[in-house]
């Protein structure tokens, strides 16, 4: 279900549950207490519609499986409101209280058992759908705490595979330098063996030189 409408659906279970216990405390007020009593009423039945219209089209833009259930406590909801209309109408009547005295007298306290049975349906109707979208609510919380978990633990994993990869790194070019280092020794020494033994070689080269014009003087001279 989309959060957005048990958002909308809690607040709209708590003005109903509300409006339930202000009419029922305005039925018995008279005067201004009485006025500013269905100013409220009159403002969360306005809260009510305007909720009741979100819910519509939030639900409307759900998928089809999801959006038929949703539709048909719709409909539940706006029954309870134009109820709740119909106790308001009654209850700001001209002489409302006076009417409803007289009625009990005429009637009897049936009615008002009856009356008072409907209102604690109400109620417990909508404490339970408030109680439903709690739990939803905190099952959304758990499944939220739990994703943060996870993803805490894939953060801290790759936080541990980036530090093997730069002590990797680090190693393997360390380990490089030593070798390049240890190459260019080598490769001096060589040359320097090298270059010793040109001279070594042209002395050589340059002593036999001498010795075979020496021995030619000699024989050329006797």
């Amino acid at each position: 279900m989309s959060e957005v409408f048990e958002g909308y659906e809690r607040q709209y279970c708590e003005i109903s549950a509300s409006l339930s216990r202000k009419c029922a405390a305005a039925s018995a007020l008279d005067g201004e207490k009485k006025k500013q009593k269905l100013s409220e009423i009159q403002a969360d039945v306005q809260e009510s519609e305007l909720l009741i219209r979100k819910m519509d089209l939030e639900a409307r833009s759900l998928q089809p499986s999801v959006k038929a259930g949703l539709l048909a406590k719709l409909r539940e909801y706006k029954s309870d409101l134009s109820s709740v209309k119909s106790e308001v109408k009654r209850v700001s009547a001209p002489n409302a209280h006076q009417a409803t005295r007289e009625e009990l007298l005429e009637a009897g306290m049936s009615d008002t058992l009856a009356a008072s049975s409907d209102q604690r349906g109400r109620l417990m109707m909508t404490s339970e759908r408030l109680n439903q979208s709690s739990e939803r609510i905190r099952e959304s919380q758990r499944t939220v705490f739990e994703t943060e978990e996870i993803g805490v633990s894939i953060l801290q994993d790759l936080h541990n595979q980036r530090q093997s990869l730069l002590h990797a790194h680090t190693t393997v070019f360390t380990c490089v330098d030593d070798y390049i280092g240890k190459s260019k020794k080598i490769l001096a020494s060589m040359s320097k063996r090298m270059d010793r033994n040109k001279w070594i070689v042209g002395g050589i080269i340059a002593a036999l030189i001498f010795a075979i014009l020496f021995i030619l003087y000699f024989k050329f001279a006797h």
